[in-house]
């Protein structure tokens, strides 16, 4: 059997070794037009920030480790078109181009970031977006020699950015258009997250929301500075562009692979798209969410990590299902922790829930003990049935325990009565006799219909 697979990242890569495993007198080969397979891209802001020093230790998994277990990979090859009926595609190296033959094929394109219409964006050598190994590189390089820098975007990528910038005495600005840094979470928890951040003292940073960068400006190619929405100029040496990613669909809807309504690619539960013997999995692929049952694109390293076993699976004949997600996040700036699982309040009511919701501020573990910090939580219910619908976290680093907790119980669709009857852990390291999770809960439950 020939397998072929686009993409080596990390659902690529994934999937390669796993049915290689099931079958592994079958040809399987990966063609990836990076320079690199197998790697963390998330691991790259803190190969920027220098919590490492050698960007070897992202590789997973080099070209010679797959080779020995039998499986080819093909770098710096560009898949330029799939042939469904005749069950080949179309592969260009540097100046070869050949047809390659395949039984089951895996689309593991993954997402590009975004590079919004900003003047100048694609004048000056150094502006940069953060994917892969060559961008970490890049930056750190850049950024050991800068004294300002200018991030456009304030999501995940961008505060992590943020920390590693300020952890080098660059001082930076965050602009994010919207009103609020991470605009994943609800506006109250993004406050806290801003206000913990403000808080530090000596910052060496500004963040700024409701602010767009219009203009990027420079000399002789090089950048020095930009232009906001409110004719501001700031002085930068570097720019990270850090304003999302897209699915990388356009291989897929050429050769008719039907696209779903979040603009990725289309699959069922096997990881199987509308063509046969055609998968997709990762960040080109389209998701559901556990919660609301409905389609979302919600692109994690961990998510494509399990996709991609999931078609490996079934390319190899052995049943699985991939039942979806719950949009589990978590990261780190500076001295505050952020996480958060399944529906926001604000994405329940869209959807058409009835959400109630309780945000509470307790300490992480009892107050007498040294190191004690400070956990926001905010839990989210369905007021007519008591369902638990999501939670997210700001605080110290114990805040993604909680959360990490609450995705079990969303997985089982619990209530939050069912859910406060938890029999959580407990020592004075570790967390105050009631845990401030268990005490959200207790409060959220007189909210509902199903009051405990």
């Amino acid at each position: 059997m020939n397998i072929v697979i686009i993409g080596g990242v990390a659902s690529g890569a994934k999937a390669a070794a796993k049915v290689k495993r099931l079958l592994p007198h079958a040809s399987v080969k990966i063609f990836t037009d990076d320079t690199h397979v197998s790697y963390s891209s998330c691991g790259l802001p803190y190969y920027i920030q220098g919590n490492f020093n050698d960007y070897t230790s992202l590789l997973v998994r080099s070209p010679e480790e797959f080779k020995a277990s039998g499986i080819d990979v093909f770098l710096q090859s560009k898949v330029e078109k799939i042939f469904p009926e005749q069950k080949n595609v179309l592969v260009r190296n540097f100046e070869t181009v050949e047809l390659v033959p395949y039984d089951k094929l895996i689309i593991a394109t993954g997402a590009s970031p975004v590079r919004p219409k900003i003047k100048g964006i694609d004048d000056f050598e150094n502006i940069f977006t953060v994917r892969k190994i060559e961008d970490g590189i890049n930056i750190r390089e850049k950024m050991l020699k800068s004294k300002n820098a200018v991030i456009i975007g304030g999501g995940y990528i961008g505060i992590e950015m943020l920390e590693a910038f300020s952890k080098n005495n660059v001082y930076t600005h965050l602009f994010e258009r919207s009103s609020q840094i991470m605009p994943t979470l609800d506006f109250e928890m993004s406050e806290v997250a801003k206000k913990r951040l403000n808080s530090i003292e000596n910052k060496n940073f500004e963040l700024h929301t409701d602010s767009m960068a219009t203009e990027f400006i420079g000399k002789d190619g090089v950048l020095t500075g930009v232009i906001t929405s409110d004719g501001k100029q700031y002085e930068c040496d570097l720019a990270i562009v850090c304003a999302g990613v897209k699915p990388n669909t356009e291989l897929a809807k050429e050769a008719g692979i039907e696209i779903g309504e979040t603009g990725a690619i289309k699959v069922n539960k096997l990881m199987r798209t509308s063509v046969e013997d055609i998968f997709a999995c990762g960040d080109c692929a389209e998701k559901t969410h556990i919660v609301s049952g409905k389609k979302v694109w919600i692109p994690l390293g961990s998510t494509a990590n399990k996709e991609g076993r999931c078609a490996a699976m079934n390319v190899a004949g052995v049943y699985c299902e991939f039942e979806g997600i719950l949009g589990s996040m978590v990261t780190r700036c500076l001295n505050t922790t952020i996480a958060m699982t399944g529906l926001t309040e604000k994405e329940a009511f869209e959807i058409g829930f009835k959400p109630v919701s309780v945000v509470v501020s307790k300490y992480d573990k009892v107050a007498y003990m040294p190191d004690t910090g400070e956990i926001t939580l905010k839990v989210v219910a369905d007021k007519i049935t008591g369902l638990l619908l999501g939670a997210q976290a700001v605080g110290s680093i114990g805040a993604d325990k909680r959360v990490n907790t609450v995705t079990s119980g969303l997985i089982g669709h619990l209530t939050v009565e069912e859910f406060s009857n938890n029999d959580l852990t407990y020592s004075p390291a570790y967390s105050p006799t009631i845990d401030p999770l268990l005490n959200a809960m207790q409060i959220l439950c007189n909210e509902t219909a199903r009051s405990c």
